[in-house]
């Protein structure tokens, strides 16, 4: 039991894939009773593919059975740092980056072309080309954050991007999209689209996704940005414990997405 738990620990106790969504298949696999911690020392391994993480010697495997095998040291000592955090127990809770990378190779680096246009068609409903009709402040607030943003993306990429009112959808011109996935396509690979989906899926703006891969805006404004509307709610009707604790559980996937796609940066 313990050799294959060493060789496959994310993917011991795992139910089969049930969802068609490849990426949500791969975090559904990620759900299960917690095992307890059989080994003792964390090191990274140096082979052609890239940088494995090895459990007192012995390799890790994602839920699919493929080598946990990671594109650079850095990434690599990011996720070996995880496993050598666990206590008695081995969460996946706790485990963010591990977890990214296993969807990257289990699942984004099998359907690459799906992925790559989903973020893409998110651009074509981002999150910053819907205004406030009012009030008069919360208008003025999008107005002076958020145009900036679309003033990078058509000065760097020649993406422009239309704004509209309220929440009925505003189709955006072809040739705004065509430019944006020109420019996503220099992150066509299956660690840089995951991080970035993540970062989309969490702000709710491809562009963000883009503007943060390309250095644009730093993290932590890439997350103001993207809550700007709460915060705005927040600071007129407060919030709650509950709703802090889920905004904080997702700034901790965002920022895990974030390191990983920096980590790749030492390849390039």
């Amino acid at each position: 039991m313990r050799d294959e738990l060493s060789q496959d620990i994310f993917g011991t106790f795992v139910p089969e894939p049930s969802h068609a969504d490849p990426v949500r298949r791969a975090q559904i696999q990620m759900k299960r009773p917690l095992p307890k911690r059989f080994y003792t020392d964390v090191t990274i391994g140096e082979n052609e593919g890239g940088f494995a993480i090895l459990l007192d010697g012995k390799s890790v495997k994602t839920p699919a059975k493929n080598a946990l095998v990671l594109p650079t040291l850095e990434v690599a000592e990011l996720v070996a740092a995880e496993w050598a955090g666990q206590g008695e127990e081995i969460d996946p809770g706790t485990m963010p980056i591990t977890r990214l990378s296993n969807t990257a190779i289990d699942a984004v680096s099998q359907s690459l072309d799906a992925v790559f246009d989903e973020i893409v068609l998110f651009a074509g409903s981002d999150m910053l080309c819907y205004r406030a009709e009012a009030p008069k402040e919360l208008v003025e607030r999008q107005a002076a954050r958020w145009d900036p943003v679309l003033a990078w993306i058509a000065e760097a990429h020649a993406a422009r991007f239309i704004l509209a009112e309220g929440v009925i959808h505003q189709a955006q011109p072809s040739e705004a999209i065509s430019a944006y996935a020109a420019a996503l396509e220099r992150h066509r690979n299956a660690f840089a689209l995951s991080s970035i989906n993540v970062v989309t899926t969490l702000t709710g703006s491809a562009i963000l996704g883009l503007a943060f891969a390309e250095g644009a805006f730093d993290l932590d404004d890439v997350w103001s940005l993207a809550h700007l509307d709460e915060d705005w709610t927040i600071e007129h009707w407060g919030t709650d414990a509950e709703a802090q604790a889920r905004r904080e559980s997702r700034y901790r996937e965002f920022a895990a997405a974030a390191s990983l796609f920096t980590a790749l940066q030492s390849r390039d």
